[in-house]
C-alpha cells in the first residue's frame, strides 16, 4: 500500500483503490485487494487537504492509464466522507469520462456500495431536512 500523494501520477495501474487510512491493518483490506483491486493508495483527509487529493486524482486520470477508481472508507467519519465527495466532484469536473468510479464504506466488517445519488444527497442538508419532514 502506498500513500496517494507520494505516488508519481504516471506510476499507477488500470484499477486503483483510494483507501481511507483508518482501514490500514484491518482484515477488510485483504478483501478489498481480492475483490476490487490490489492497487491500494492510502488517503487521510484529516491530514491532507481535499484540494490536493482532487488534483492528484485528476492528474492520474489525465494520464489515461487508470480506468477504474474505488473509494473505500469507514462509515460516519467526517473526514472519510470527503473522499466520497471527491469522487462526485471529479465526475462533475470530467462530465464525459470513461473512468468508472465506485464508492464503498465498511460497516460491520463488510463492504457496502454507496450510490452516487446518496453521496450527492448527503451534501444537500435542506433536501435531507425536507425528506425527513416528509416534504417534497
Amino acid at each position: 500500500m502506498r500513500n496517494l500523494l507520494e505516488v508519481n501520477c504516471f506510476d499507477t495501474e488500470e484499477s486503483i483503490v483510494l483507501l481511507g487510512s483508518c482501514l490500514i491493518g484491518q482484515e477488510i483490506v485483504q478483501e478489498v485487494e481480492e475483490k476490487i483491486s490490489p492497487n491500494l493508495y492510502a488517503v487521510c483527509l484529516e491530514s491532507t487537504h481535499f484540494n490536493m487529493v482532487v488534483t492528484k486524482v485528476l492528474d492520474i486520470i489525465a494520464r489515461k492509464k487508470t480506468k477504474k477508481i474505488a473509494v473505500v472508507t469507514v462509515d460516519k467519519s467526517p473526514h472519510c466522507v470527503q473522499l466520497h465527495y471527491l469522487t462526485k466532484e471529479i465526475e462533475n469536473i470530467l462530465e464525459d469520462t470513461d473512468v468508472k468510479i465506485t464508492d464503498y464504506v465498511v460497516v460491520g466488517g463488510k463492504l457496502v456500495e454507496i450510490p452516487k445519488e446518496v453521496i450527492g444527497l448527503s451534501k444537500n442538508l435542506v433536501k435531507l431536512t425536507q425528506i425527513q419532514k416528509g416534504e417534497k
